[in-house]
């Protein structure tokens, strides 16, 4: 059923404005590494040699700009089918690494490093930043996930939203949300201090416990949802025994994180509880194996075990494959149907996972049509491989592309960064 909702839903979206996929673009390689696409896609490259391109934006005038990291921000013109005709790198600035997105009006340029967000003034009709940047926050800095996502809510211009990932693995700091790790904050904009906010005191939560949600994207009704890389090597402690489950657990999360319009002061789990992909019976409660999308301890005990897990933390509201790496998300705005979502691919599961976009087909319903995947929580089939690779098990950053950031054009089009192979695709159903 989910499938034939999904194909209704992109043949909806890529139709209706008319804009095509072109078949090539004029001096751009053939792509580094083989792909499939799922039933009626199109996908074409339309850019590479860049240095490592993560988050992805594009302007009121449909020109991308491209965080490279280690570089800064790239800006390059489109041309009516949807290829690159001049490229020039419009902010020199090797700090930034991901996380990027305009203020509503586009006249607004945000962009971050690990340790920083900070804004520029935009002229959309040059293409032109003017002045030096401001900072906006500032005392991010961390360890392992680098990565600081930006998002504004459409309703609330004058908000911006930060994910910070946790600082190791099993971050036990994270359990506080005073640390400012493995959270998301809200902050607003129109009110910025001198030197801008300090990271761990200022700003208000938008969930915590969180990982690593570096994919974030609002719904029809401007409530945000996340995509949570959970953790890596883990071993299961029950009475002092410990048993390795990291081949297929934890699942990687879908997170509704709600209205960032007021604090949302909810545990999602991290570090102590997470969602199960692949039922295991060394993760079982009094006897019982729990199922897909349940939260587990990590280490039950007397006094905190599976039970206290599903009583004080939020649960995702779909689950992904183990070590997948979702990394962007993406609603097909403004019929919000579908979410896309980058794996970026593992690095610690034999054989490898991910390297791919998928798409989750999405539904409203109830009295306040609010918006929930088609699939339950409890499914392995809640969403479809849309660009994927012709065997995922042979996959590395050596063999297959990586996608990381997306973004759709006012035509539709889907734009998808690959980071190690240097490459953006554009793509269309």
């Amino acid at each position: 059923m989910w499938s034939t909702f999904f194909t209704i839903a992109a043949a909806a979206l890529f139709f209706t404005n008319g804009f095509a996929i072109p078949s090539s673009c004029p001096g751009i390689a053939p792509p580094r590494y083989p792909y499939k696409l799922a039933k009626d896609w199109k996908a074409t490259k339309v850019a590479n040699n860049l240095s490592s391109p993560r988050g992805i934006v594009v302007d009121s005038k449909s020109r991308l700009l491209i965080v490279q990291k280690g570089v800064g921000i790239s800006q390059h013109n489109l041309d009516k089918d949807g290829c690159i005709t001049s490229s020039r790198i419009l902010i020199s600035m090797s700090a930034l690494n991901h996380g990027i997105y305009f203020g509503i009006d586009g006249r607004t340029l945000y962009a971050s490093s690990e340790a920083a967000v900070f804004r520029w003034a935009y002229d959309p009709q040059s293409g032109n930043t003017t002045g030096s940047p401001a900072t906006i926050v500032s005392g991010m800095a961390g360890q392992d996930h680098i990565s600081r996502t930006l998002i504004i809510p459409p309703h609330r211009p004058n908000l911006l939203v930060v994910s910070h990932g946790s600082n190791s693995n099993l971050d036990a700091a994270a359990i506080d949300p005073a640390s400012g790790e493995a959270i998301v904050k809200v902050f607003d904009v129109s009110k910025v201090p001198n030197g801008g906010y300090n990271w761990p005191k200022d700003g208000y939560n938008a969930g915590y416990g969180l990982r690593n949600d570096v994919g974030l994207a609002f719904d029809g009704n401007n409530m945000l949802w996340g995509v949570e890389n959970s953790a890596d090597q883990l071993t299961r402690t029950v009475n002092g025994v410990a048993k390795d489950i990291h081949t297929d657990n934890p699942a990687e999360k879908l997170n509704f994180l709600g209205d960032v319009t007021r604090p949302n002061n909810d545990w999602y789990g991290y570090p102590v509880c997470f969602a199960i992909w692949r039922p295991d019976p060394a993760i079982a409660d009094n006897s019982h194996v729990l199922g897909t999308g349940q939260q587990f301890a990590l280490a039950p005990n007397a006094t905190f075990n599976d039970e206290t897990c599903a009583r004080r933390s939020v649960p995702p509201r779909l689950v992904f494959q183990a070590h997948t790496a979702p990394l962007d998300a993406k609603f097909d705005a403004p019929r919000y149907q579908t979410l896309f979502v980058t794996m970026h691919g593992s690095w610690d599961r034999n054989p490898p996972v991910g390297y791919k976009l998928v798409a989750v087909p999405f539904t409203s319903r109830g009295r306040d049509y609010a918006y929930a995947p088609v699939a339950q929580p409890s499914s392995h089939t809640g969403y479809q491989d849309v660009f994927f690779p012709p065997d995922e098990g042979k996959c590395s950053s050596t063999t297959c592309a990586r996608p990381v950031g997306l973004v759709f054009d006012a035509g539709g089009r889907l734009y998808m960064t690959s980071d190690t192979s240097g490459e953006v695709f554009v793509l269309g159903h």
